[in-house]
């Protein structure tokens, strides 16, 4: 009989393995290595969904049969479930988590609860959850709700998009058709002057949009028209992403100086070949994405296809458009700010090959591609390329599986790539192409000037802002130049504190100050969400002595507007741009001129290429550098020279202004100077002495409890496991509070570990997270994080 090894939807230590069912002889046509099935599981049999991992041929005949298939084709191919075996030994996540962290939402929906009989669900969502395939339906639906989708059912394929008539799922146009010649006869009074009106609009467009009508004319009026049975309507199924397409003009491939002329053979000889990843390490403004364009041209030609990531989802539009332009059709687009159905339409694109060229942010790493040519990491250094919920992987580890599976080149590009990849290059373990100019011949890296916050207290008008740097900014305004400023903290103000007693409005569920927002007048929580009104008086002291302390976008914004009235001022944090296609709307205005002052977080420090800025600010570089993390100094370095890269990408000459209190900090000297090479050499010492990447592995082990001695009894228990477990080598950092010690109303302490070589990490590592799930244990959480980004 043939057996189906699945692995059911139950995260947990004893289902991390598959289960054999029997395929019954009806489905043998339909089960295939990659599907999605049903399950009975358990002593009470209840439904679960499973993906089949392997199909054999056994004589076991006591096997539970597999009672369902919803797949007509398999969603999965043999290397994404191969990929899953290799992620499992350094991604502490079950298997079935990084299973269906490869597939869009829509098709790892919460089956259990779908499936149970009293669910009060719509009758096309229940069918829409069961899978594509007509002959596969009928045997699975349940008879309450069978016969209300007789006329929903088709043959062949089913859109599973369109059955679920779900408005995040689908967009559907509406439009109309005229019976011209019946209306052309139709007598309408005189008096009626709206209905005479829209009769000859409908003679002079006999077919449209629905919208356009409603413009202009009222329901009624075309209700009136669609009961005589001259006007009807009709609604077409969109494709969202056809959408990012409208408007764009084709680009042709540009002429590469000599260095990336250079760089591109080099890349295009690698196509094919054991994959080695290339560091491509070019100053900002030195092309690229040029470079990036040209090698996939390149893939393209030879049949295959390709991946590019980049880091935040405010770049992803503006770099998306550039490759539509070069490849138009052939672009899909994969993150997180697409809806669940927009992330389906683009995912079924390009399992169907529509779509051979994918572009998106960390998860597009598991796009379907077949046949993969070259991944592109662009801004490799930044942290986001590391997810930080579960599954904990990181996008340039699993990059290098894919690349060495389909021998593809992977190209890590950056102008201040991470520590640990130069590290890497330097030891041969990947090679490394320099790109040391600018593209534009006419560019030149900007001229940094660093202003000490020192020299002007007591002399600023506004908190934000030195004379020097509102000297500058006026300077651009009058030439009619465009200002970028970047600061680092969204909200109006850091902290709201009684200068009476010192007490310091603070979150009643986390250890963290409230944040002040104006445009809602409120204090709100940027970890849990906790939102109350701003307090008049002291909860502690009763003291009307309120006062607002540190600062914000939003209040840097008021005080521009206060020095600069005539300006125009765009800003751009979280808050701006939680409305969909909010970045992109922001960042198009910019480009048309339509603003002179971009004013944003660090979002704006990256792949923005805008001709007329010649002005860079930095309201504050050390708000970062303090922190307790090891790679403070470094990210710090990276953002400000990423944002200097902004100014001067054209002709006219950049000028960057930092403004710190710190100018003698030597991340920010080395930044000033745009000396990558120098800030490497300063700080691999440093990591060497304190045992941290590069010369150091590390894991972050995480606990959370609603008692604090719960989770520390716990903690200490975990870290005597890590002791037996490991060798005198490992260094062991903790159990300590986690520098936010409460969120949530949980309490949170960390265990760090650094290593170089253990054989009994993952042994024990495996044994920690099973202890997790323990009856005893319950209300513990505990998150295992390889070689973790942020300590806080």
């Amino acid at each position: 009989m043939t057996v189906a090894r699945i692995i059911v939807d139950i995260p947990s230590m004893q289902t991390d393995k598959p289960y054999s069912y029997r395929v019954p002889q009806a489905l043998l046509s339909l089960v295939a290595v990659g599907s999605r099935v049903h399950v009975p599981f358990g002593r009470s049999n209840r439904l679960l969904q499973g993906f089949v991992v392997e199909l054999v041929e056994e004589d076991l005949p006591s096997l539970k049969e597999v009672a369902a298939v919803l797949d007509l084709e398999p969603v999965l191919n043999q290397e994404q479930l191969d990929l899953v075996n290799q992620m499992r030994k350094t991604v502490f996540s079950y298997k079935i988590t990084l299973l269906k962290a490869m597939l869009p939402n829509l098709l790892t929906s919460d089956y259990d609860r779908l499936l149970r009989p009293n669910q009060a669900l719509d009758p096309t969502d229940r069918l829409a959850i069961f899978g594509q395939a007509e002959q596969v339906l009928w045997s699975q639906l349940p008879a309450e709700v069978e016969g209300q989708v007789v006329s929903l059912v088709k043959a062949g394929l089913i859109d599973l998009a369109y059955i679920a008539k779900d408005k995040k799922t689908i967009k559907r146009l509406k439009s109309y058709k005229v019976d011209a010649a019946y209306l052309a006869e139709l007598v309408i009074a005189p008096r009626a002057k709206k209905r005479l009106l829209l009769r000859e609009y409908l003679l002079a467009h006999p077919q449209g949009l629905l919208s356009d009508l409603y413009q202009t004319f009222s329901r009624d009026q075309v209700h009136y028209f669609r009961e005589l049975g001259v006007l009807f309507l009709e609604e077409t199924e969109v494709n969202r992403s056809q959408l990012y397409f409208e408007g764009v003009t084709k680009s042709e491939r540009l002429t590469l100086n000599d260095e990336q002329a250079e760089v591109l053979e080099q890349l295009k000889d690698k196509i094919g070949q054991r994959s080695v990843p290339v560091l491509l390490q070019g100053v900002t403004g030195s092309g690229k994405t040029e470079v990036y364009l040209q090698l996939i041209d390149q893939v393209l030609t030879l049949g295959k296809t390709a991946i590019v990531l980049v880091p935040e989802i405010s770049l992803t539009p503006q770099m998306s458009r550039r490759f539509i332009a070069r490849f138009g059709q052939q672009v899909a687009m994969l993150h997180s700010s697409l809806s669940d159905g927009e992330k389906f339409d683009e995912w079924r694109r390009i399992k169907t090959g529509q779509a051979r060229v994918v572009v998106g942010a960390r998860s597009a790493i598991f796009a379907p591609l077949e046949n993969i040519g070259a991944i592109i990491i662009d801004e490799e250094h930044e942290s986001s390329y590391k997810q930080e919920s579960n599954p904990r992987y990181h996008a340039r580890d699993v990059a290098v599986l894919r690349a060495n599976y389909h021998q593809a080149v992977l190209v890590l590009g950056s102008a201040t790539p991470s520590i640990e990849s130069r590290a890497r290059a330097s030891r041969g373990v990947y090679d490394r192409l320099s790109l040391t100019q600018r593209a534009n011949p006419a560019a030149s890296l900007p001229q940094i000037e660093l202003v000490d916050f020192r020299d002007y207290l007591g002399q600023q008008a506004v908190s934000n802002f030195t004379p020097r740097l509102l000297e500058k900014i006026q300077n651009r305004l009058d030439k009619g130049e465009q200002v970028v400023l970047m600061l680092n903290r969204r909200g109006y103000s850091s902290f709201v504190m009684c200068r009476e007693c010192g007490a310091v409005d603070q979150c009643p569920n986390c250890d963290i100050s409230l944040t002040l927002h104006m445009t809602t007048r409120s204090m709100n929580c940027h970890y849990c969400g906790f939102q109350k009104g701003i307090p008049q008086i002291c909860s502690n002291c009763r003291s009307s002595t309120i006062r607002y302390y540190g600062t914000g976008t939003q209040k840097a914004y008021d005080e521009l507007l206060q020095v600069f009235p005539q300006a125009r001022i765009l800003r751009m944090d979280v808050d701006t741009t939680r409305k969909k296609g909010a970045h992109q709307a922001i960042l198009e205005r910019f480009g048309r001129q339509e603003a002179d002052i971009l004013l944003g977080t660090q979002m704006i420090a990256k792949g923005l290429d805008f001709p007329n800025v010649t002005l860079v600010g930095v309201l504050n570089a050390d708000t970062a550098i303090h922190l307790p993390d090891f790679r403070s100094a470094e990210r710090t370095f990276q953002l400000l020279t990423q944002v200097a890269g902004r100014a001067g990408r054209a002709a006219k000459a950049g000028e960057v202004i930092i403004q710190t209190y710190n100018p003698q900090n030597y991340a920010i000297q080395f930044a000033k100077n745009q000396d990558y090479e120098g800030f490497y050499a300063y700080e691999m010492p440093l990591r060497q002495r304190l045992a941290y990447p590069p010369y150091y592995y590390t894991v972050g082990l995480s606990l959370s409890h609603a008692q604090e001695e719960v989770v520390m009894k716990q903690a200490y228990e975990i870290l005597d496991l890590l002791r037996q477990y490991l060798s005198p080598q490992a260094k062991i950092l903790g159990p300590v509070p986690k520098p936010i010690a409460r969120t949530h109303n949980l309490y949170h302490y960390q265990i760090i570990v650094k290593y170089r070589f253990e054989a009994g990490l993952e042994t024990v590592l495996n044994h920690i997270l099973a202890l997790s799930q323990s009856p005893e244990q319950k209300g513990l959480r505990l998150s295992i994080d390889s070689e973790p980004q942020h300590f806080l």
